[in-house]
């Protein structure tokens, strides 16, 4: 009888870990709809310019404005589409505002557990100098991506974000000196 209890209470309780982490995956990552080849037409023709009009996009992909105002609209609401900005020529806003400073930063923590890595990230991710911020593995904890006016900047940035944290351990940074390449483009696979 104890054991029947028992078993009855276990089956209980990891039917509903297994519900309960099924709601979570599905909540984290809804069902997407299926994408087809003009759905890809359209992400690679809005990941290389967002600003064409909608007309633009449809006359592109062949089909009327209405459905391509749609399907956007889909593609955004499903969060394929995470958002739209202006991709500034930092060449040509140096010449205006003072020459830039990029550096690829490698930043190494003393402790790793989940609520030290939380807290960098999230004091990372809060200073607009950081423009990427990837956790990493193996070797250090976090690649920095990081544009200031000038040395100053990246200075003071260094002081806030790693010298005043007593859990960074090591810290490199690689100053860029040209910029061969720079993409924002995800690439697609025709279907």
């Amino acid at each position: 009888l104890i054991f029947s209890q028992i078993k009855t209470l276990f089956d209980r309780k990891f039917h509903h870990i297994i519900n309960t982490t099924e709601n979570f995956i599905n909540s984290q990552f809804m069902e997407l709809t299926t994408l087809d080849a003009i759905d890809l037409q359209l992400l690679d023709l809005l990941q290389r310019d967002a600003a064409q009009s909608n007309q633009a996009l449809a006359q592109r992909v062949h089909v009327s404005a209405p459905t391509c105002l749609r399907r956007i609209k889909r593609l955004h609401t499903e969060g394929l589409i995470e958002r739209q900005v202006a991709q500034l020529q930092p060449d040509r806003l140096a010449a205006l505002q003072g020459h830039g400073l990029s550096a690829i930063v490698e930043v190494t923590l003393d402790r790793q557990g989940a609520e030290w890595l939380d807290g960098f990230e999230a004091r990372a991710v809060a200073e607009d100098c950081v423009q990427q911020c990837w956790r990493v593995s193996p070797g250090p904890d976090f690649m920095l991506v990081v544009h200031t006016r000038d040395m100053p900047g990246y200075l003071a940035l260094s002081q806030r974000l790693f010298t005043d944290d007593a859990n960074v351990r090591n810290v490199k940074a690689f100053f860029a000196t040209r910029r061969a390449k720079f993409e924002t483009k995800v690439p697609l696979t025709p279907i």
